[in-house]
């Protein structure tokens, strides 16, 4: 057996140990068999969080004490940071699972293990007021939690206050000013701005050769030149991954789309002309994100892609960079211009909260999870905790609230979210009602300012033609395996054509045809039916 292999099992078996430990069979369930305790006594249960890597230990959270103290409950924490759908395997192998799992499930495994979980619909009626409400003002919330055979096994998440888009369009207009040059419009025109930046020495530190014209994440990531199909009227939305789309109610998929090739020579001309980093295949995350950082107040890149001016160049740069509207293709361009509609990605989410099918005190449990769903304790849910100790939200005492600034001034606010709340990850219902009476903070008051510039393009994508759905569609067993399996062989492909394209002189107009036809023979256009009659049930709900 070799060592990874010895590794593996030794990691299983105490994953599965671990589980056992913290399993919600218990032989002394209270006396009602509901989760009720005597007034003094509260109910002990069991609970797996999957957490942020910032994340700190959630039980230092004072807003999550005195929800679990309201709610009469007293919860045991596993805390899991990474690796866990590698480790989730083992457990739910095992069959013992603690009574309440975060943030932890996805749809497959309620099919994969079928029994393992609790259908949440009867507990939501007898003991869930808020998610009730919930339901009732966003009908679609409810069908986003229904599984294919009508059970919920998750509860959802709605926060309605994201933008409808994940990604900018960054360019430094410093530098732009620098060098006298206007803001492009095309990509004929921004073809010329990149060469000034790489010869024009546009940060004005006498060294021509630190400057990085363009710089972006590996293709099927967000802040990506993919965004530039939208210049080509292909109308993209995130939550597809994977390349997917809808057009005309068409499901597609931009890799093997004329546009993509389009694309692909334009960046292909870029890079042989040293305007694209060449690390912009393989750096990760980290890299992607410090480089923008720079040195101090000296930037290092010119045009790319990210969240917002802060998250990206960092707050001694941010101010240098501006939000750039979708460009044309060339001045002459008839094309419709999109830009990718993330609303249902950015404020919808499946599966919160579980609940074990072998859990004692499941109504306890179910009382737990609702009271996250009241909305004041929602915004803590996100934004951190209402008190003088988590310091998330100010109160302001006339039904108005506030995001407050990090109580540590070494975080930006983003971080100091995801480091003192479950943030995105957690069970939670900003309500409508709140828009108006929530004020965010900087980085999100910027985030929405900043992505303004596309409000037009994505109000015009038609939600029953063009925005591909997918945080709402469903699969059976079956075509979930067959969707994961084939998507494996297709990636195989997309993935090393779109990176040879780019860095090579290889002639794509004559490779096109055979790399279509490998890409939909290695299972795409079974995924395209699938998902077809996919996305047709789910535009039957919609009224």
């Amino acid at each position: 057996m070799t060592t990874k292999r010895l590794l593996a099992v030794l990691m299983t078996g105490c994953l599965i140990g671990a589980a056992l430990a913290g399993c919600s069979k218990e032989n002394s369930p209270d006396s009602t068999n509901t989760g009720m305790n005597s007034p003094t006594e509260r109910t002990k249960l069991k609970a797996i969080i999957v957490k942020h890597s910032l994340t700190k230990d959630v039980t230092q959270m004072k807003w999550l004490s005195d929800l679990e103290e309201k709610a009469n409950v007293d919860i045991e924490w596993q805390q899991i940071s990474a690796d866990w759908d590698q480790k989730k395997s083992a457990l739910f192998a095992s069959g013992e699972i603690p009574d309440l799992l975060f943030n932890a499930t996805q749809n497959s495994d309620f099919v994969q293990f079928n029994g393992l979980f609790e259908d949440m619909g009867p507990l939501i009626e007898k003991e869930a007021p808020h998610i009730q409400k919930m339901f009732s003002e966003h009908p679609e919330l409810k069908a986003l939690a229904t599984q294919m055979d009508g059970k919920i096994y998750g509860t959802p998440r709605y926060k309605g206050i994201w933008p409808g888009s994940t990604a900018t369009m960054f360019i430094n207009k410093t530098w732009l000013d620098n060098l006298g040059l206007k803001v492009p419009a095309t990509w004929d025109e921004l073809e010329q701005v990149l060469i000034a930046f790489r010869d024009g020495d546009p940060n004005q530190n006498g060294d021509k050769t630190d400057e990085v014209p363009m710089d972006f994440n590996p293709i099927g990531w967000d802040f990506t030149p993919k965004l530039l199909l939208g210049s080509l009227g292909l109308p993209l939305s995130n939550s597809a991954g994977d390349g997917y789309f809808t057009e005309d109610a068409q499901v597609k998929n931009f890799y093997v789309d004329e546009r993509f090739k389009t694309l692909m020579q334009f960046l292909q001309k870029l890079y042989g002309q040293n305007l694209i980093n060449k690390e912009a295949v393989t750096q990760d995350y980290s890299k992607f994100q410090s480089l923008a950082r720079g040195n101090g107040t000296t930037a290092k890149v010119g045009f790319t892609w990210g969240w917002e001016t802060g998250d990206r160049f960092g707050n001694e740069l941010k101010d240098q960079y501006i939000s750039l509207p979708q460009l044309k293709e060339h001045a002459d361009s008839t094309n419709e211009l999109y830009w990718s509609n993330d609303y249902y990605f950015q404020n919808y989410g499946a599966n919160a909260v579980s609940i074990s099918a072998s859990s004692k005190k499941k109504d306890a449990a179910m009382r737990f999870i609702d009271a996250f769903y009241d909305p004041t304790v929602s915004m803590q849910v996100l934004f951190g905790g209402m008190n003088d100790t988590d310091k998330g939200i100010k109160d302001n005492g006339d039904g108005t609230y506030q995001v407050l600034p990090p109580a540590d001034s070494s975080l930006d606010p983003g971080s100091w979210k995801w480091t003192n709340s479950f943030a995105d990850n957690g069970p939670m219902y900003i309500a409508d009602e709140l828009k108006d009476k929530l004020k965010l903070g900087t980085d999100m008051q910027s985030v929405l300012k900043e992505k303004d510039i596309y409000t037009e393009l994505l109000n015009k994508a038609d939600p029953k033609a063009n925005i591909y759905p997918q945080t709402f569609m469903k699969y059976s067993t079956e075509d979930t395996n067959t969707l994961a399996m084939n998507q494996a062989n297709i990636n195989n492909i997309t993935d090393q054509k779109w990176a040879n394209w780019l860095t090579t002189k290889a002639n794509i107009e004559s490779e096109w045809d055979a790399y279509v036809a490998s890409v939909n023979s290695s299972g795409l256009e079974q995924n395209l039916q699938i998902r077809q009659i996919a996305y047709e049930e789910y535009l039957s709900t919609l009224k």
